[in-house]
């Protein structure tokens, strides 16, 4: 993207030219409006800017911000800068032909531009050949646009420790770079739309590892060999990764850090979700509507054959020598290792077994029931499940009592074609492919269901275990996560009315926030997790409940520990309504008076997650901010929290010294950082996970020496969304 003309400064020229030259103030555009020309300006499909008149407006904006906004202001998002926001857009406006839509991108254009403008202020007048400060005087040629008191505040600015320090450290950063940028001021956008033109191609993109290279050939006209390497790996991904993996190719061959967000070789003003909204969501959407179609078709086709063999005419039980003399469809004859399914109130698989489909079988002395057959019972998938017909001679009712011993089982519900329980795990939980055709996906749904279900109760339950353990500063070994569960809900969900605005309730009871209610989930929560972005309250409160049900009560730290809503403590809640907040708060602890316990608070302000932990009787307020920052950065949650644990005390008719009465003690946890701005909220429920999987009421100031590190990595991020999945599929959300 092309800048104006003092964001680059290639070489150093004299203050005689500099003066000579004059302030870049775009009159032609000024007096064309004057005239009633009104410039059009062009967009790529990816929302760039480009030729013609894309280099003009950028200009323009260069000089708008410029006469708007003092260099003083050092943070683009300050609301005081609205009035002059505004005015710069009417200004744009009035002289070009653009969208109000387009409002976005040249903000964020003026924003890159005036950091541009101090940054070439700073290195041109106050610093030597060297880099060291020198204390200049307010040039002459920007007196018009700078006063005296704002370039003396300015130069102040620039010698503060704390601000030379950071300068040093990001000017080290972007020095010496492996894959210099040989385009001066000619953005991507331009290079792409020239290089497009020069081809006389048809298509309106180029690949962005395409682009990187070009964007680096200077003008010899030869690339280096390392850029030429990069791209070469690039070439090779392109043919072994999917169409739909193309985004990554350049940052894997790059093989760097990415922060979330980023589009590498696509230049200012390409985001993920610019990229994704033209490349074809509606091909997508045809594509997704065309598998439901088939899928419902196979359901379809799938259930009237299973109608078909249950409304199978079979001979009366009640002549016992006609007992199974005619073999049932679909079961071989002789005995073979099966599963054995319900249909009320769905379809799911309840244990596995052999049945024995012998003539003249009887099922203890006695004639089975029509339509059934006799089956032993070895492995009882869903333990609680009542048999379709119970032992009257062992008094089994349920799938787990008749273990061991022959029940009678309806002839439609058995799958024929399991495996010996002796094989291994892998083998023991497959189905195996030629009874794929007598299994309706829904029996394949809950075999999925019924399999993560074990699995995750096994994992859980041991997760205090694992860590206590572990041994002191030792860090908890954990299997690296997999995909499988958020691969699996994402099918399941495809087959639901879901993607199209369906929605589904998880059941919130009294003993997690102290009352009863649904949460709804949609879509845009599901696609949260599946798309790593930014997790909204109903993911959060969710994955509290699976802390509840798998963390809390089976290891009975619902006595110790408590959860308070996120939707009713947060910023934006109490700056508007503070006495709801405060009376919810103080009612939780009131209950909960007589007993040493921590409440979790995950509290969003606004754009962010983070943690509170209270211990009310201690008086502790124990912080963890994933970005570092303070209690002070929020001073209306602080004064709430404290007026709340103060008006506690007072209740609990605790007496204190005046001294004490506000010694409420918050504690800044030096826990985990984030690396984006993404993954505060999976970082806070990795908070609460952490301490309930340790079972520890004190927090220590440093983070607990268990889980101790400077980030968590994607697969600890990752770990948090397989779990949330493989509860949500045990919940069965998308029945």
């Amino acid at each position: 993207m092309a800048d104006d003309q003092h964001e680059e400064v290639s070489k150093k020229v004299s203050a005689e030219e500099e003066i000579r030259r004059g302030i870049t103030v775009m009159r032609r555009v000024v007096q064309g409006r004057s005239r009633g020309i009104i410039l059009d300006v062009c967009w790529n499909n990816q929302g760039q800017l480009i030729e013609p008149n894309g280099h003009t407006l950028t200009s323009f904006i260069g000089a708008l911000v410029r006469n708007e906004i003092p260099i003083t202001c050092d943070d683009w998002r300050n609301k005081e800068l609205n009035e002059s926001k505004e005015k710069i857009w009417s200004e744009i406006k009035r002289c070009f032909n653009i969208e109000e839509e387009r409002r976005g991108f040249c903000m964020k254009l003026a924003g890159k531009l005036l950091r541009g403008f101090r940054t070439f202020l700073s290195s041109k007048f106050l610093k030597d050949a060297d880099g060291n400060f020198v204390d200049a005087e307010l040039p002459k040629k920007y007196e018009s646009l700078i006063s005296a008191e704002e370039w003396e505040a300015f130069k102040s600015k620039r010698q503060d420790p704390v601000f030379q320090r950071i300068s040093a450290t990001n000017r080290e950063r972007a020095s010496s770079p492996a894959y210099p940028y040989r385009k001066g001021r000619v953005g991507y956008g331009r290079l792409e739309q020239s290089m497009l033109q020069k081809e006389e191609s048809s298509e309106t993109s180029l690949p962005a590892h395409v682009l990187w290279k070009e964007a680096r050939v200077g003008k010899s006209g030869v690339p280096q060999e390392e850029v030429l390497h990069v791209y070469q790996k690039c070439e090779e991904l392109s043919q072994s990764l999917s169409p739909d993996d193309t985004k990554g190719i350049l940052s894997r061959a790059l093989d760097v850090p990415e922060y979330s967000g980023r589009v590498r070789g696509k230049g200012f003003g390409v985001t993920p979700t610019s990229l994704s909204i033209k490349k074809g969501k509606a091909p997508r959407n045809r594509e997704l509507h065309a598998r439901l179609e088939a899928m419902q078709a196979e359901l379809d086709a799938l259930r009237r054959e299973r109608e078909a063999s249950a409304s199978t005419v079979y001979i009366d039980a009640s002549d016992k020598n006609s007992i199974n003399c005619t073999f049932q469809p679909n079961i071989p004859e002789g005995i073979s290792h099966c599963q054995l399914y319900l249909s009320s109130p769905y379809y799911r698989m309840v244990g596995k077994g052999k049945v024995h489909n012998v003539s003249g079988v009887l099922l203890h002395t006695r004639e089975l029931p029509a339509g059934c057959l006799k089956v032993s019972v070895d492995i009882a998938v869903e333990p609680n499940a009542a048999l379709p017909y119970p032992s009257d001679d062992s008094d089994a009712t349920t799938v787990h009592e008749a273990v061991g011993s022959f029940v009678a089982w309806p002839t439609n519900l058995i799958c024929v074609g399991y495996e010996t329980p002796t094989k291994s795990k892998s083998k023991d939980n497959a189905i195996p492919r030629h009874t794929e055709s007598t299994v309706s996906r829904k029996e394949l749904q809950e075999n999925e269901v019924s399999n993560a279900s074990a699995q995750q109760k096994k994992e859980v339950s041991n997760a205090s275990a694992r860590v206590k353990s572990s041994g002191a500063k030792k860090t908890v070994a954990r299997k690296k996560p997999t995909t499988k569960y958020r691969s699996c809900l994402r099918t399941f969900l495809e087959m639901t009315d879901i993607p199209t605005g369906g929605v589904r309730n998880v059941h919130m009871e009294v003993g997690i926030f102290s009352f009863d209610y649904d949460q709804m989930i949609g879509n845009e929560d599901f696609m949260q997790v599946f798309g790593h972005e930014e997790i909204g309250v109903n993911v959060v409160n969710t994955y509290i409940r699976f802390l509840y049900d798998k963390l809390m009560r089976p290891n009975d730290l619902d006595e110790s520990f408590g959860f308070l809503a996120p939707a009713t403590v947060n910023l934006g809640l109490i700056l508007n309504r503070p006495d709801t907040v405060t009376e919810y708060v103080l009612r939780i602890l009131m209950d909960n008076k007589d007993a040493e316990k921590l409440f979790f608070i995950p509290f969003n302000t606004g754009g962010h997650w983070l943690l509170l932990a209270i211990n009310p009787i201690r008086e502790i307020v124990y912080y963890l901010d994933s970005l570092g920052n303070d209690w002070t950065t929020y001073p209306d949650m602080k004064v709430l929290i404290d007026t709340v644990l103060q008006a506690f005390r007072a209740q609990r008719d605790i007496q204190t010294s005046r001294r004490g009465a506000n010694s409420i003690t918050w504690i800044k946890v030096a826990c985990p950082q984030q690396r984006n701005q993404i993954d505060c909220g999976y970082f806070m429920l990795r908070f609460m996970r952490d301490t309930l999987a340790l079972g520890r009421l004190m927090i220590p100031t440093d983070y607990f020496e268990e889980f101790k590190c400077a980030f968590y990595t994607k697969d600890q991020v990752d770990e948090i969304k397989e779990e949330w999945c493989q509860f949500m599929i045990e919940l069965n959300v998308f029945s």
